[in-house]
């Protein structure tokens, strides 16, 4: 499916960006960036407001789930007159790329005016070849420790019959490991390059490993309950 430029309104206008990132269109393909490989970026911004706008940078920036892990801003200071179109094309070179992110990851192309204003901008999907021990991996790494210590703790807390004795309380218990877990997914989806994170994507998995593991934190047995039953076996000897 083809993807409409981004516009951006202007005195009565709009502006119009239309890219591309080694002769790959921006939003209509996915695009690679490879930390040893120069990038050929070309940005045609068409003017259809009263007004001169004048581009001062073109930013380039990957984002995951709230989090910016790279931008990279390249001054093409130019000047698009009022009802015309100017077209610019520069390398970009992510030589650092490599310690910033990896897989698929959501990426912008914006124009950005000499008031640090964005004029337009466009939004596709961008693989990064960079490693996993970059920020944006060990931020999935940290997210995994974190979550196996969430799980391990209740799980012990529940062999040790020290959860809370109300069900919405062990339920509570359970919630941060499911978090956790929806987290890992939208993660390991990226890193694989199966699916980039994106609302679409994260919520469902989120939102549905929160709702398990407060269910099985919900229905777990009460731990006065396991008390009793053990002491309702135990036979006192006649004297």
């Amino acid at each position: 499916m083809m993807l409409l430029p981004s516009t951006a309104s202007a005195q009565g206008g709009s502006v119009t960006l239309e890219a591309t990132v080694d002769s790959s269109p921006v939003g209509a393909a996915v695009v690679v960036l490879d930390p040893e490989r120069t990038a050929r970026v070309s940005v045609t911004v068409r003017n259809d407001t009263s007004t001169v706008q004048r581009v001062k940078t073109v930013r380039i920036s990957g984002t995951a789930l709230a989090l910016t892990f790279f931008a990279y801003d390249t001054a093409v200071p130019f000047d698009v007159p009022a009802g015309e179109s100017e077209t610019r094309t520069f390398p970009l070179e992510p030589t650092d790329l490599g310690t910033q992110a990896t897989g698929l990851l959501p990426i912008s192309v914006e124009v950005v005016d000499t008031q640090r204003e964005v004029i337009a901008s466009l939004d596709a999907t961008g693989d990064i070849r960079g490693s996993l021990w970059s920020v944006y991996g060990a931020f999935g790494l940290g997210v995994l420790v974190l979550t196996a210590l969430s799980w391990l703790g209740a799980l012990i807390a529940l062999a040790r019959r020290r959860l809370p004795a109300n069900r919405w309380q062990r339920a509570m218990r359970f919630l941060p490991a499911g978090i956790g877990t929806g987290l890992i997914a939208v993660f390991t989806l990226s890193v694989l390059r199966l699916v980039a994170p994106s609302p679409t994507a994260e919520i469902p998995f989120i939102v549905g490993a929160a709702a398990v593991a407060l269910l099985l934190g919900y229905v777990t047995p009460h731990p006065g309950e396991q008390q009793l039953s053990e002491m309702d076996t135990v036979r006192i000897p006649r004297l």
